[in-house]
């Protein structure tokens, strides 16, 4: 090994401000100052070491090159060569007398974002930006580490902060890559696990500590570090893919169980619910579950839905992986997996989006545009191709990192108009002077239309309460390009009429049949979500009047007409077995219920109703077909109830009978399309589910007397607050 000191060649000249900003992590471009620099013929190292007792290069032969402090921690030499070496170390001194170490240089290394990356990132088409953006451990020229990648155009500098540093990022500052606004550094011997956040200086010349928008993994909340992930979960989903790319969702079965994981069994992890969970669902026969947002979020009362790591499954229930084998193992079972996504807005919480950079970035600048009132948050700036970028990416993300099967579009309606819960003067109007976000607009179509090209047979679902045309038609028709559009106005309308004395439904009559004018107009989910039984709404089970029999009777006939009803169903976790108080975040299901008959007669029904679906294709193949659905009778108010077809495909037939009066009807008659034996395939009244009995002994006989223009018609016992189902005797001897 030879020793060469700084030779004769003068080193890189720099001005005070270079050197001075450099040593302060300060300067926007650290890697033209640090590192080595052909110069003069020689080559000039620089490195930051405030520290440090003494500092020297060793190159890949052995040969080193000691270098003197120049200015505040940073470290000079020059060695006299043609060629810039590739590979070097820095060899560190830290107290006289010890023994040195050898570095990583971080400042030696190329970008590793490259201009394919930048340009689309430019352009705001970068379908993959997680893998772009965001902390990534690799290998750079044979040494691991983690390159680390942030956007933030208004910064004057960026520095990366963890324990690998001691939380000072003078040594990390990352270095602008021109006019994408992105910033990047490769910090050696950074791995798997390490806790990190950038440290931003703003035009405003302060310093901000901010987590990582594309952090994939983060700290469990009130902590709010970033984390440093690798993924080596193997897929067992493979079968569940390709059925799903070849399937058709509006004509397949769909019953949604809606679920805040961390209150569906309090202590349960990812790993843990990938049993109990699965096994609950595949019990009861739903055919998907749809979970609250997981995207991490610091406040866990608001359910998820104000989120702060947009690519970080919540850390409360485990690693990413760790979901990664909850949706797996849903899929194996059979179970599609539906995630609510939150693009409307964001909160404002220092640690995370809100003035990322120093100024409005991700959010308007307008509080007019930008900024909630509901809701205390942030609006995202969707003019701007960068933040649209980060949304539609993130929704991919979630589709084909996890494999989630679909996505559930929250506050929708927040989105489409500009005067969403404001006040005149409150609101900025179009360019054509509309109230139509037409930015919004724009993404939500660019958004769907993405999502369905790059993962086949997935469903975005909007919760979309307002009358807004073209939700669910495609968007190059005009639409937005949603799959599904939840139904509220079948569930407000519904909800109101069950919340009614029975004496006084017949003059609310039209609230049970409404729904049918516009059904075909979007295809639909009639959800009974949990914004129906929180902030006292009370339960599902209470929202009815009379006694314990009569609220449970009058639950299971509602049930019974959601099921019935053209759509898909949702229900939120708990109603399924007529959870008696109204849903709270802080506490578990009261599962303790199900020793009780009433609460595991409603479990039976929801268990049947999900069977009674499966087995018969009347009741999902033509949901948004007007030819699947007839009614028989839809008038009789005076009853309290209603009579209506159900048909397939092949047009084979099944009836429904719904009484919402505590009496019973005895021979009660309907028309039928044909005659013959007709089983009762489902009564919610049977004594199973808690009911009273009254029915027809599994079997009615239509009978040859003509009504309501059909030839043929049926006398036959309707039970108090209860459906009947109804199917013709030759399905079951076919």
């Amino acid at each position: 090994m030879t020793d060469q000191s700084a030779g004769t060649a003068p080193p890189m000249p720099l001005g005070a401000h270079e050197l001075g900003a450099t040593a302060t992590g300060s300067y926007h471009d650290p890697h033209s100052v640090l590192g080595a620099h052909g110069y003069d013929g020689a080559v000039t190292f620089r490195t930051l070491k405030p520290l440090a007792h003494a500092v020297a290069v060793v190159l890949e032969d052995g040969e080193v090159v000691d270098l003197e402090h120049e200015h505040d921690g940073i470290w000079v030499g020059v060695r006299e060569a043609a060629e810039v070496p590739e590979r070097y170390r820095v060899q560190v001194t830290w107290v006289q007398g010890e023994e040195p170490v050898l570095l990583e240089e971080p400042y030696r290394f190329l970008p590793t974002l490259g201009d394919l990356d930048l340009h689309l990132i430019g352009e705001g088409r970068h379908e993959e930006l997680w893998r772009a953006l965001g902390s990534h451990v690799r290998e750079v020229d044979g040494v691991a580490g983690t390159s680390f990648a942030v956007w933030a155009p208004n910064a004057r500098a960026v520095q990366v902060i963890g324990a690998f540093d001691g939380w000072d990022g003078r040594g990390h500052a990352l270095r602008s890559l021109g006019s994408s606004g992105v910033w990047e550094l490769f910090v050696p011997g950074v791995g798997d696990g390490e806790i990190y956040k950038y440290r931003i200086l703003g035009a405003d010349s302060v310093w901000r500590e901010k987590a990582d928008p594309m952090a994939r993994r983060t700290e469990v909340p009130p902590a709010t570090g970033s984390i440093v992930t690798t993924s080596s979960f193997d897929w067992d989903d493979d079968a569940w893919l390709a059925a799903r790319a070849q399937s058709d969702a509006l004509s397949a079965p769909m019953s949604i169980y809606e679920v805040h994981l961390p209150s569906w069994r309090p202590g349960l992890g990812y790993r843990e619910l990938a049993t109990e969970l699965v096994d609950y669902v595949v019990e009861m026969g739903f055919t998907h579950v749809e979970l609250m947002p997981l995207a991490e979020h610091p406040f866990g009362g608001s359910w998820g839905y104000q989120v702060t790591g947009y690519y970080a499954p919540t850390s409360r229930l485990g690693s990413p992986d760790d979901l990664r084998a909850l949706v797996d193992a849903l899929h194996r079972a059979g179970i599609g997996v539906i995630m609510d996504w939150v693009p409307a807005h964001f909160p404002k919480d220092e640690f995370a989006l809100a003035r990322f950079d120093g100024t409005p970035l991700y959010e308007h600048a307008d509080p007019r545009l930008g900024e909630h009132p509901d809701w205390g948050t942030y609006i995202f700036d969707l003019g701007r191709l960068e933040v649209c970028n980060f949304l539609v990416a993130n929704a991919l993300y979630w589709l084909e990192e996890f494999h989630v099967d679909g996505l559930r579009v929250d506050a929708v309606a927040s989105m489409l108009y500009l005067d969403y819960s404001r006040e005149e003067g409150q609101w900025l109007p179009n360019r054509h002077g509309g109230r139509e976000n037409l930015e919004a607009i724009a993404f939500l179509q660019e958004t769907n239309a993405t999502a369905y090209k790059r993962a086949p047979g997935i469903v975005m679902i909007a919760e979309e309460s307002t009358s807004f045309p073209g939700v669910t038609r495609p968007t190059d028709a005009g639409g937005l390009g949603f799959g599904f559009k939840w139904n509220m106005g079948w569930m407000h309308d519904t909800l109101e009429y069950i919340g009614l004395d029975p004496i006084h439904r017949q003059h609310h009559h039209h609230d049970l049949t409404f729904s049918l004018i516009y059904q075909y107009s979007e295809n639909f989910v009639l959800p009974i979500s949990h914004d129906e039984v929180v902030h006292g709404k009370g339960s599902l089970l209470r929202k009815a009047p009379g006694d314990d029999w009569q609220q449970a009777a009058t639950m299971r006939a509602y049930l019974t007409f959601q099921w019935t009803h053209p759509g898909k169903q949702l229900l939120f976790m708990g109603s399924e077995f007529a959870q008696g108080t109204e849903w709270s975040e802080s506490s578990g299901l009261p599962w303790w219920l199900l020793e009780y008959p009433l609460h595991r007669g409603a479990q039976q029904l929801v268990r049947d109703l999900n069977h009674l679906m499966r087995s018969h294709p009347a009741l999902y193949e033509r949901d948004q077909d007007p030819a699947g659905f007839e009614w028989l009778i839809g008038d009789d108010g005076e009853h309290d109830t209603v009579a209506f077809l159900r048909r397939d495909g092949q047009g084979e037939p099944l009836a429904v009978v719904v009484n919402f009066s505590p009496t019973p009807w005895h021979e009660y008659r309907i028309p039928l399309p044909e005659g013959g034996s007709w089983l009762e395939v489902l009564n919610s009244d049977a004594p199973v589910y808690g009911g009273s009995g009254v029915g027809n002994l599994g079997r009615v006989h239509a009978e040859r007397v003509p009504m309501h223009g059909r030839e043929h018609s049926v006398r036959l016992s309707v039970p108090p607050l209860g459906a009947v189902v109804l199917a013709p005797e030759r399905h079951a001897q076919a």
